[in-house]
């Protein structure tokens, strides 16, 4: 079996509404693109994948991923995923992680369907469920975070998860009135969007841990690796980093050698594909570590973050991000919490998932080849 073709159809995604997750995303509304990928074999097996966001257009992967990482693919064999990623990793100069990372959720994804196994299976599973947890947009008001908090609680959720505005003295009072309300017990997590300077991160991280709060994600710059290991010494709450830092794979061994956070974390976009998802995990595991998995920035590679999720034993929780209209677009049927707070395995081959191949005809702005 050979790939005989690799394609890119973009398609807009409108109603979005207006949004912001911290300093780096901004505020953003209105419409984005995706970019579904299709490669094609000559047995008849397609892989798919989703590349972009809401806040980020596919349009800004996409050329680099046709023009560099399509001819790493063409004529080879799409069973060769571990050949295949490193030579997709060598073009990462002229290319992105995030272009990597859908052409490798898309041959995992070819994989799956030639086993007839679910890709979380094809890994070898851990689990057929995981908690979940609500991942809050930044709000207006104290009064807004609490009446999520409280809604998400009362549904079942696992935990849920503060994006603030990023001003420590307002960060401080809302995780202080969101405890309040939710009371003692009940798992809240903060994720302050490497928005503070060291002493910043250090009484909201002094606040949150007298809180008992779950973990402290991203106080510091992502490179910031000296004050992490100065902070991670100075508190008890475990520190979460490593989404944005700089380098793939090896560039986790300096944060785990300096032992400068308690967990990894990372997903198949902003890390390379779930080749890279599956290596961080085992790297982490080997120092009895956790590997968190952030959101995916679109419906499809959620399904795939939850293949990961599923194949390991040392992730905690799954990561929804709110609201859902800002977050879930191009699938028949997308990933839901149940009652118990639990997301569940797909059960297809491959990602298993029902992609909404009329919405996307419907939407269609362009094709790249």
């Amino acid at each position: 079996m050979k790939i005989d073709d690799v394609a890119l159809t973009l398609f807009e995604w409108p109603g979005i509404p207006s949004t912001k997750y911290g300093r780096h995303t901004g505020q953003f509304k209105g419409s984005s693109q995706l970019g579904l990928l299709t490669v094609r074999t000559d047995g008849g097996v397609e892989g798919h994948a989703f590349l972009g966001a809401s806040s980020r257009p596919a349009s800004l992967d996409a050329q680099s991923m046709m023009d560099q990482l399509k001819p790493v693919l063409m004529g080879q064999d799409p069973l060769d995923r571990e050949r295949l990623y490193r030579e997709m990793c060598r073009r990462l100069r002229t290319t992105t992680y995030r272009a990597v990372g859908a052409a490798d959720v898309a041959l995992w994804d070819i994989a799956g369907k030639v086993a007839g196994l679910p890709i979380y299976q094809l890994l070898g599973a851990a689990r057929h469920s995981i908690p979940a947890y609500a991942s809050s947009p930044v709000l207006p008001s104290k009064a807004e975070y609490v009446a999520q908090a409280e809604e998400h609680k009362a549904g079942g959720w696992a935990a849920y998860k503060i994006h603030p505005p990023t001003e420590w003295r307002t960060d401080i009072a809302i995780c202080e009135a969101v405890r309040k309300a939710v009371g003692d017990g009940y798992p809240l997590m903060l994720d302050s969007t490497w928005s503070y300077d060291f002493p910043e991160a250090l009484r909201v991280g002094k606040a949150i841990e007298a809180l008992d709060y779950h973990w402290y994600e991203d106080p510091l710059a992502e490179d910031d690796l000296y004050n992490y290991v100065k902070l991670r010494n100075l508190l008890g709450i475990p520190i979460l980093a490593t989404e944005h830092s700089p380098g793939g794979l090896t560039g986790n061994a300096p944060w785990i050698m300096q032992q400068a956070t308690d967990y990894l974390r990372g997903d198949v976009a902003v890390k390379g594909g779930i080749s890279a998802c599956i290596k961080t995990a085992h790297l982490a595991e080997a120092f009895h570590m956790s590997f968190e998995i952030h959101h995916g920035g679109n419906s499809l590679n959620n399904v795939a973050n939850l293949h990961v999720a599923l194949a390991i034993a040392n992730c905690e929780f799954f990561e929804v991000l709110l609201p859902d209209a800002s977050q879930k677009y191009g699938l028949v049927q997308d990933i839901d919490v149940d009652r118990q707070g639990l997301v569940h395995a797909p059960k297809g081959p491959g990602l298993g998932a029902a992609i909404d191949f009329e919405l996307i005809k419907r939407r269609t702005v362009g094709e790249i080849r």
